[in-house]
């Protein structure tokens, strides 16, 4: 008799992902992917990429789906919360909402009434500066600023003021035409999503990949070739491919004049006024000089420009084409490869080939899309011609004291390979690109109804926009638009504490900060930064009065607050990813996005009541009678942020979302505000986008359809063409200024930096701290020697691709993944040093001291030393266990950085924008014995600690599924 079959589990072969799915937008970094939040019982089942969504295309990373636990965090905020211990403590009372506002009013009204620079308002990474940065116009303060001043200003203005455009997030590779990717200082942390399916494209078309950067990790290490460059030195190393090129005429220079300024003529008149500005004619056109003929408009067509040579105007005047300039800078043996290859690392050889293959790539790939296109001056062309050259750039060359002119220099390579919006190379995203450099000027002066004349951040055309008082001084908190720092497009939020608590310019009454953890893995010279924020007056009272401070977790900066308004988790929000603000357009199409509500806060957590800050911000200022934010009764003119976002207009017609305008939704880009807009965007995945025709892709700097598509969505104000500056006549004006010359002139101070570094053309110079360390002599290093031999290895730290800033490394799941952080160096560098592997070791600066464990690793150069950054964290914070790997292991090389330059008063920052140079650290290590976790430590923090039970997410919800 045969025996019965056994039993077979029950088992659902198609199970349900969860029984409600709602689309919204990521906030676990900057990619702003598409997601599908899946929910089983009113929880989270489980995060999906969403596949409409044109960013991630589907595609979803290690830190998007961890970001349930980012929203179950331990270290939420439940409720406002009011000091009650000593600054710094984190010792706190619960209250409630009236109650906080009511005291936020209390501070904020008086300064309004008498001078509303007293409040100083900046914001980090809150992808809302369309809000905040119209709420500061409207409260009057020029004390404005957003993270980009420690991040990516240099990246923004170098190519802003060059191409209208630039890398990071305003512009992308033509990912499916590149023959030939080069990336320069780009780690894995920014646009992750987005570069890993570009990559992936080009790895399945056979395309070259190039990799520049100190360290191989991430996408570097799938590049075909890693050149691991000395930190600092990018600048130099495009100098010489810039001179290979020219040395072997492998340029475009069809492309420079016909798109760039290359033919224009610059005054030569030393010590004149006028030396080395353009030359116009009566109406105030550029010149060119026609080839056997005279002077010509610079944009006339029709005509054979010179770009060599060098002529006389008819009032006796000598001016040269700008590419003679170009030519008699970069043919100069100073930048030729074995010239620069000791100080690059980089072998001259090595240097010499990449030249040839970028020349080969661009001008023997004979790519051409067949596409009829008009160009701007009403000339038609049957093909699109390629330069299957493309680039991309980030954080490693930007965070540098010479970022701005390095940002430059990699744009002049692009624009000499006529790799700038042609096929197969660097392309612009819409709103970009902005005319040169883009209108908008800092506001200045205030309105009779109190409000500023501008926006507080914008672009500085010359010394008339400059924020300076009668004697030259700044006028704002963190010297930003100051002769010290004058394209600061961003503002400086690395100076302001320090400025705030030495009343430098003036003493403020009021910090207000938004997601900016400037205590700890945002400040440069850490302790003294606590200090500041803690430090008193000789009455006993703080030297900063009042500290508002926003955060959705238990961050180390929320110690510092007199104030906490709690915020909300981004599943529990509405916001607003906006084309006046941070765009996730693509090079093919104008796109923006919302965040919208999956929760209701008071859902998530017995007694939780918070709020979203920009709401709470609104609020705010209807309770402060802004302008624009009350109606002529007084009451608030909107209802929430959300409100905002539907019927707030910036002007006619314009709006933060541009999809599904008008009264009936039809229009799109322009048109009256839609009360249904919001649901609309919900409806259609949280996103919307519109393709810019076939024939407006390539060459929108100069492209009839591109330029008229543009202006009808407001990106541009004209159809006129963007010229392309490889001389910049903005940053002469600058120059000439400090050489005596105009109504506004730098105090004697400084006017050696301002005549040095605002050079038309783009330089290369040492690194501050290097420069000043090999300047000084240092006990350390013994009689005679430099300090710079005492530091002889620079330091970086890049973000890892599993988390993002501060608040990845609470993250239950991606903790997992790493607690803890190592220095890691060369092999050869720890023999070099007598240290081993595991070694717990002694870094030393300028400025101080750290004990970290050493691990080894061959992925780098080995006089870089470097580690991941923002895992290090204080006791307490986050509500981590008091012997969290993080705390107890884990650490900052913040701590070694200065917010100063070692013998100057200036800020530890680029000299043209403000940029702070947290990668110009220089660092000497040394075995550490009888240690066993890493220094400083600092006073744990009196947050409630996590349960340190292990997290089993979703476990209830298995059961349940199998009926236990």
């Amino acid at each position: 008799m045969r025996a019965p079959a056994p039993k077979e589990p029950a088992i659902n072969t198609s199970p349900s992902p969860g029984d409600d799915v709602r689309t919204t937008t990521c906030y676990m970094c900057a990619c702003r992917c598409g997601i599908k939040v899946w929910l089983a019982d009113g929880k989270i089942r489980y995060l999906q990429g969403n596949p409409a969504h044109p960013v991630n295309q589907g595609v979803i990373c290690a830190k998007g789906a961890a970001g349930i636990m980012q929203h179950y965090s331990p270290a939420r905020l439940d409720k406002p919360l009011l000091r009650v211990g000593e600054r710094g403590s984190g010792e706190f009372r619960e209250i409630e909402w009236d109650e906080a506002l009511q005291i936020a009013t209390g501070w904020l009204a008086p300064i309004r009434e008498r001078n509303p620079d007293e409040l100083a308002f900046f914001t980090g990474r809150d992808q809302s500066q369309a809000l905040t940065g119209w709420w500061a116009q409207q409260f009057g303060t020029i004390n404005y600023a957003a993270h980009g001043g420690f991040c990516s200003v240099n990246m923004a203005a170098g190519g802003l003021y060059t191409l209208g455009g630039s890398f990071w997030e305003f512009g992308e590779p033509d990912w499916e035409h590149a023959r030939y990717f080069m990336l320069w200082g780009v780690a894995e942390d920014h646009d992750s999503n987005p570069i890993k399916l570009g990559l992936g494209r080009l790895k399945a078309r056979g395309a070259k990949i190039v990799a520049v950067n100190p360290v191989r990790t991430g996408y570097g290490a799938i590049a075909d070739e890693w050149i691991g460059i000395r930190p600092g030195t990018d600048g130099l190393f495009a100098f010489a491919l810039i001179h290979e090129l020219l040395r072997m005429d492998r340029i475009d220079l069809d492309y420079l004049v016909r798109y760039a300024n290359a033919h224009w003529l610059v005054i030569r008149n030393p010590g004149g006024a006028d030396d080395g500005l353009f030359a116009r004619d009566a109406e105030g056109n550029t010149l060119c000089w026609e080839q056997g003929g005279g002077p010509a408009r610079a944009d006339a067509i029709g005509i054979a420009p010179a770009v060599v040579g060098e002529f006389t105007l008819a009032d006796g005047r000598t001016a040269v084409p700008v590419f003679q300039l170009i030519a008699e800078r970069y043919l100069d043996p100073q930048y030729a490869p074995d010239a620069v290859s000791e100080r690059c690392g980089i072998p001259a050889d090595t240097i010499r080939r990449i030249a040839r293959e970028l020349a080969q790539a661009a001008f023997e790939s004979n790519l051409t899309l067949p596409i009829a296109w008009t160009d701007a001056w009403g000339r038609e062309h049957a093909e699109m011609i390629g330069r299957p050259v493309a680039m991309h750039a980030m954080r490693g060359i930007s965070a540098h004291s010479n970022g701005f002119h390095t940002c430059r220099a990699l744009h002049l390579l692009q624009m000499l390979l006529g790799a700038v919006d042609a096929p197969g190379s660097f392309r612009y995203q819409p709103p970009f690109p902005k005319s040169v450099a883009p209108p908008n000027r800092p506001g200045k002066t205030r309105k009779d109804n109190g409000a500023l004349d501008a926006p507080p951040l914008g672009f500085v055309h010359s010394p008339d926009d400059l924020l300076v008082d009668a004697a030259g001084r700044p006028r704002r908190i963190d010297h930003a638009y100051s002769w010290a720092y004058p394209l600061s497009a961003h503002g400086m939020m690395h100076t302001v504490i320090r400025n705030a608590h030495a009343g430098d310019p003036y003493p403020i009454d009021t910090l207000l900060m938004f997601m900016a953890n400037m205590s700890w893995n945002s400040a440069m010279n850490t302790r003294e930064t606590m200090h500041w924020l803690t430090d008193r007056r000789e009455d006993g009272e703080y030297r900063i009065p009042h500290i508002i401070y926003s955060d959705a977790y238990a961050s180390e900066m929320v110690a510092y607050a007199d104030l906490v308004l709690p915020d909300t988790t981004y599943l529990e929000r509405h916001d607003c990813i906006s084309l006046l603000d941070r765009p996730i357009s693509d090079a093919d199409g104008a796109a923006d996005a919302i965040r919208h509500p999956v929760f209701d806060p008071a859902t998530q957590r017995a007694g939780r009541d918070v709020r979203g800050f920009q709401s709470v911000l609104l609020d705010l200022g209807a309770r402060l009678g802004l302008p624009g934010m009350v109606h002529a009764d007084g009451s608030p003119l909107y209802r929430d942020y959300a409100d905002y976002i539907v019927r707030h207009e910036r002007a006619p017609g314009v709006g933060l979302l541009a999809g599904w305008r008008g009264e009936d939704g039809a229009q799109h880009g322009k048109g009256a505000p839609n009360p249904e807009q919001m649901q609309r965007y919900i409806d259609n995945g949280g996103f919307w986008r519109e393709e810019i025709p076939a024939h407006a892709r390539y060459f929108k700097m100069a492209n009839r359809g591109y330029l008229e598509w543009a202006q009808r969505f407001g990106f541009v104000g004209s159809t006129e063409p963007i010229v392309l500056q490889l001389y910049s006549e903005t940053l002469q004006k600058f120059r000439l200024a400090a050489q005596g010359h105009g109504a506004q002139q730098p105090p004697p101070e400084h006017r050696k930096r301002v005549a040095t570094y605002f050079d038309p053309l783009p330089i290369w110079y040492e690194p501050f701290e290097s420069a000043e360390l090999e300047a000084s002599h240092s006990p350390l290093a013994g009689d005679g020697a430099s300090t710079a031999s005492a530091f002889p290895l620079s330091a970086i730290t890049q973000r890892p691709m599993f988390m993002y800033h501060a608040w990845g490394s609470q993250n239950a799941w991606l903790r997992q993944i790493a607690a803890r952080n190592y220095l890691y160096l060369h092999p050869d560098t720890g023999a070099r040093y007598g240290i081993a592997d595991l070694d717990w070791v002694a870094v030393d600066s300028h400025h101080g001291s750290i004990t970290v464990q050493a691990k080894f690793a061959r992925n780098m150069q080995p006089d870089t030393v470097w580690s991941w950054n923002a895992i290090g964290k204080r006791k307490g914070a986050w509500r981590l266990a008091r012997n969290a790997p993080e705390s107890s292991q884990g650490f900052l090389l913040n701590h070694l950085i200065s917010d100063k330059l070692p013998k100057s008063d200036y800020a530890n920052a680029d000299p043209v924008t403000g940029q702070a140079a947290w990668f110009d650290l220089r660092v000497a290590i040394r075995k550490a014995d009888g240690i066993a976790r890493s220094q400083p430590q600092f006073a744990a923090l009196a947050f409630d600690e996590a349960d340190e039970t292990p997290l089993r997410y979703g476990a209830s919800m298995r059961a349940r599924a199998h009926g236990r």
